[in-house]
């Protein structure tokens, strides 16, 4: 098969993923930083939001959840409501409309490869099928994660920074105001974007320099880069506050009417800056420590490989061979192109791709907690990088094994039984009442990823289904919340559902607690816990690797 008809199916394969959809949950991220969000304030769905979507301290900014999940989300509310498509609203459209337009942004990593192979002599449909095959594309890249966004920002910045004219070698000028728009956008969806931004940055810097003669020229430049950025800084500060405060438009323009200064110093008080709340909580310890501490070499030796495999580590060992002609070159070249953006400027291609992908891989590692979606922006560089070697040629074979692996690991296997079983529960929630009298429902979740509530598609109105999530609470309290629900059947018409995943499931059983329904989903695997091998070589290793729905017998003796 040919390298185009290879990409071109590659390329089908991450759309129809997307629409089947994908059953993995990778992480409640995914999720509680966009649709949860948006599904409670433009669709009214009970949903949780976040502690980083509270108003008291927002570390999150509104304006691209609004512009992603809450675009798709209006789209199908108006879709609903002109009768074009009645039943619009539902726990598969809830779940795929956001993800379909990530989807479609992804492809905005395809179009930069095809504009950056030239630039960097990598070979162009070698670099587009490592993309399109890896499975960081089709599985991280069709989710709603900021990571997400971080990686096609970062893509997009290395086009205008990398763009050249068609007929020499001289810099592309115009790009200086989307560089100071890209490089602000990119901060307040991540303030980590400047990891990534910072060599791209420095490489065009050292271009300016270099080809314009002017010091005029050059800070013209400059400003343009600077006044796009701060433009762009009043958008997301302005938007962040009219969102996370109680100021309006009807507030502000009642409280002068004739007075700007009044309306300006109202702004000013309620000011919200998302990026500094973002930095101020991440840049503790203590608060870091809450979400996991790893060691600092986590994402050079673990998370790399676990994203990328061997192309990582041949990342590795070229970085390692490069090393001491880069130290030579950097002491050789000071008379006229001193510093760091001189020399990218004037080193190899392949040296200034690996800058590329190590120094926000170093700069990331300076933090203690260290998971794998934060290096996902780094495929863009990696990509190019590879293809313009002949190592990965000799690996192909490991590469599409790691790869279909990574995407049945990720895409189906992991916490894989949760969304269809909010699927499950949405439909039997809203299915017909057989009486007048309305049920209500009790759903607890233990040993599961966070469940997003808005998948369930209940109105705030609608208070017939309570939501307990315990997370992964020890055996004993995991026993006697189960117990109590048990022995809490407050109305006649009450269900009350145990999801579980089968690892757990032997836990209850010897509590003596008795189910009248028993759903089983399959595949689900909790790395949290983890099914033991001796049951996995048995004939029972399926009852491990599934997620249980258990409806409480009510007609049970009580406790």
């Amino acid at each position: 098969m040919g390298a185009r008809a290879l990409w071109a199916l590659l390329a089908a394969l991450r759309a129809g993923w997307c629409l089947l959809p994908q059953s993995g949950y990778l992480h409640p991220d995914e999720f509680f930083q966009a649709p949860e969000v948006m599904a409670g304030d433009i669709l009214n769905l009970q949903v949780f939001y976040p502690w980083e979507f509270l108003s008291s301290f927002p570390c999150r900014t509104v304006v691209f959840p609004l512009m992603t999940s809450g675009v798709t989300y209006w789209a199908i509310k108006s879709l609903q409501q002109l009768d074009i498509c009645s039943s619009c609203i539902n726990s598969y459209t809830l779940l795929v409309s956001p993800r379909l337009l990530f989807t479609i942004f992804s492809f905005i990593l395809d179009y930069s490869v095809y504009r950056l192979a030239p630039f960097w002599e990598a070979d162009l449909w070698k670099a587009l099928v490592l993309l399109a095959g890896s499975y960081v594309t089709l599985v991280f890249y069709t989710r709603t994660f900021t990571n997400t966004l971080e990686g096609l920002l970062f893509a997009l910045l290395m086009v205008l920074v990398s763009s050249r004219k068609s007929h020499g070698s001289s810099v592309e000028p115009t790009s200086s105001p989307l560089i100071g728009v890209i490089t602000t956008a990119g901060f307040f969806n991540r303030p980590t974007f400047l990891a990534f931004a910072l060599m791209p940055l420095l490489y065009w810097a050292g271009l300016i320099v270099d080809s314009q003669r002017s010091i005029k020229t050059v800070i013209n430049h400059f400003l343009k880069l600077i006044l796009c950025a701060c433009f762009t800084a009043i958008v997301f500060i302005t938007a962040d506050t009219f969102y996370f405060t109680s100021v309006s438009l009807d507030n502000l323009y009642s409280i002068n009417k004739g007075s700007l200064f009044d309306v300006i110093a109202q702004l000013h008080e309620k000011m919200v800056v998302t990026p500094f709340n973002f930095l101020s909580y991440n840049l503790n310890p203590h608060n870091l420590a809450l979400h996991g501490s790893h060691p600092r070499v986590t994402h050079f030796t673990v998370n790399g490989i676990m994203l990328f495999g061997i192309l990582h580590v041949l990342a590795i060992g070229a970085g390692f061979k490069m090393l001491k002609k880069y130290v030579h070159q950097l002491i050789r070249v000071k008379s006229c192109y001193r510093g760091l953006a001189g020399l990218l400027v004037h080193s190899e291609g392949n040296t200034t791709l690996l800058l590329f992908y190590f120094v926000p891989l170093a700069f990331l590692s300076l933090f203690s907690h260290q998971e794998p979606r934060f290096l996902i922006p780094l495929i863009l560089p990696l990509v190019l990088f590879s293809a313009s070697q002949d190592g990965a040629v000799k690996w192909k074979h490991l590469i599409i094994i790691f790869n279909l692996l990574g995407a049945f690991l990720f895409g189906c296997l992991h916490q894989g039984g949760l969304i269809p079983c909010l699927f499950h529960l949405e439909q039997l929630i809203h299915s017909p009442a057989p009486s007048n009298h309305p049920r209500h429902y009790t759903l607890l979740f233990a040993h599961t990823y966070m469940p997003p509530r808005f998948l369930l598609n209940i109105k705030k109105t609608d208070m017939h289904v309570q939501v307990i999530d315990i997370a992964g609470s020890g055996e004993e309290t995991l026993c006697q919340t189960v117990e109590q629900q048990a022995s809490n059947f407050t109305c006649s018409d009450c269900h009350i559902f145990v999801i579980i995943p089968g690892t757990v499931r032997a836990t209850i059983a010897k509590r003596g607690v008795s189910f009248k329904n028993e759903t089983v989903i399959f595949p689900h695997l909790s790395m949290e816990d983890p099914p033991q091998m001796s049951i996995l070589s048995s004939g029972n290793w399926r009852s491990q690797l599934g997620l249980y729905i258990l409806q409480l017998d009510r007609d049970q003796h009580r406790f």
